[in-house]
Formats: C-alpha cells, structure tokens, sequence
C-alpha cells in the first residue's frame, strides 16, 4: 500500500468512525439500506437490430439474503423489477450470503419464479455462491426458479429472424473463467452482452468482441464520503468500482451495479442500493 492509498484510508476510516458514531449511524444501518435507486440507461449501437428497439433489459445483483437482507425485502424488489416490464433479466451473482449458513427454502424459489420477463432470466455465478459450499445449492435454486445458468457458455436472443447474443463467466474470484471458450462460436457483427460479476475482468473482456459487460460484486464500496469515495473495495472490484466506463475509445462499456444488500458491514453511506434499467436503441 502506498502512503496516499494508506492516508486515503486511514483518513476515511476515522470520518467513518466519528460520522456512524452518531445520527449517521442510524442512517446508514436503517435509512439508506432500504432506499433503491432505479439507474435508467439507453444503450446505443448501430448493431443492435431494428427488431430489438426498445427493448427492455433489467439488471439485478448481489443481494446477500441471509445477511441484513430479508426475504420479505426481496419481495418487494421483485414488484419493483416486473413493473420495469422487462424482456430480460439478468442476475450477477451473490445470491445469499453465506450458502453453508443460510436457511434454504422453498419461499426463495417460489419469490425468484415471481420473477417475469418476456425472453428470459438468466444469471451468473458470484463469489458468494461459488463461497461457503454453495455452488450447487444455489445452481438447484436457481434452475428451479427457471433462471438459466451462462456460466463460460453463450446464447442468442432472436426476434423476427434478427439477434443479439449474451454470455456469461464463471465466477473469477472462486471459478474458472474462460472467456476464450465462452465466445468461441461469437459472431463480432452481433451485439454482444458479458455478465460477469467482477466489474475489473473488464480489462480482459475488451481483447474480445463484446459490446457491453455488465457486473456486480462492489457493492460500489458500501460506504463512501465527500472528496474521499469509497473505503473499501474486494479484490477485482478495485479499479472500476461504480457506474459507468468505457475502455479503448468506446470499443467496451462497462456498467457495475451498486447492489442491494450488505456484506461485512450492514451499512451503505452515500452509496444506495440499485438496479439498472437497459433500454436498446437500434
């Protein structure tokens, strides 16, 4: 760590101390958590089919349920995500978060199959359900919740005979990524979506020929404070840590999901949890 890095942090750290020692604490233990930003995008792009204008594509993640994230709060957040009237949803990763200690059971499955989207739900696996021997629990759930694994594997969406295609990595923390057997049979002229739930994979994806990726895992640090940002960030996440980037002049975007729950620490200070709302314009 260099001596900026270790001032930046220790610094951030002692505002965080002092500032949750009062009525911020409450804040950002009771207040913000439950606040949900709806982040509204227009995606733009000359290979996007006239077939596909307007579509509709909702983005969820890391929702940690078990850990300061209830079910009945998930509920709610499935209400939110139909009325987006998607035609694709799409989760990166971390469903609960501690697979080994988590209650499993059918109220889970029958809240995800609530879930409703006219082409589809698909996912991809997070450090958290890889974690805690959770990779097949969570694969059970989620098969039955009628979402569809991409993990290193890819698919094209069709309408009126025109495409676009979406991938998806196995988790980079935990997994075995390989986005060279992902995109093996990719055809660079269609547009393309990554999910991928570490948003710094990102500096691999550009090599390849993907038009957007779409992450999670940050949490967009959880807690952040004026002129300082974020405190922390996991390892993969440490680079792009929230909203949007663009890599080589445009040839990749880059949108990483602030999340919905907590983990570590059940506090969100300046960083409110969200989801995303893609609209496709050809």
């Amino acid at each position: 760590m260099n001596r900026r890095t270790f001032l930046k942090k220790s610094i951030g750290s002692l505002l965080a101390l002092v500032g949750l020692s009062g009525g911020t604490y409450y804040y950002a233990r009771e207040i913000e958590p439950t606040m949900l930003d709806i982040n509204q995008q227009i995606l733009s792009s000359s290979k996007i089919p006239k077939s596909f204008n307007n579509f509709k594509i909702v983005q969820f993640s890391d929702t940690h349920i078990g850990y300061h994230y209830s079910l009945e709060q998930f509920a709610e957040l499935v209400t939110t995500i139909n009325a987006q009237n998607p035609d694709i949803i799409v989760f990166t990763g971390d469903l609960v978060d501690k697979p080994h200690m988590y209650n499993w059971n059918n109220e889970l499955i029958k809240t995800l199959r609530k879930l409703k989207a006219n082409h589809g739900k698909y996912w991809v696996y997070g450090n958290h359900d890889h974690g805690g021997y959770g990779t097949d629990i969570v694969k059970d759930v989620m098969d039955k919740a009628e979402f569809h694994l991409l993990k290193n594997s890819y698919t094209s969406i069709p309408i009126n005979n025109e495409k676009i295609a979406l991938a998806g990595i196995d988790d980079v923390m935990l997994g075995r990524p390989d986005l060279e057997k992902t995109l093996t049979n990719a055809d660079p002229n269609v547009f393309t979506m990554l999910l991928a739930h570490e948003p710094d994979f990102a500096d691999t994806t550009v090599h390849f020929p993907v038009d957007i990726q779409l992450s999670g895992h940050s949490h967009g640090g959880q807690v952040r404070f004026p002129f300082i940002g974020h405190l922390y960030t996991p390892m993969y996440a440490e680079k792009y840590v929230q909203g949007k980037h663009t890599l080589q002049n445009e040839k990749l975007t880059l949108y990483v999901n602030r999340g919905l729950g907590t983990t570590r620490l059940p506090y969100r200070f300046l960083c409110k949890p969200e989801i995303h709302t893609f609209t496709l314009k050809s």
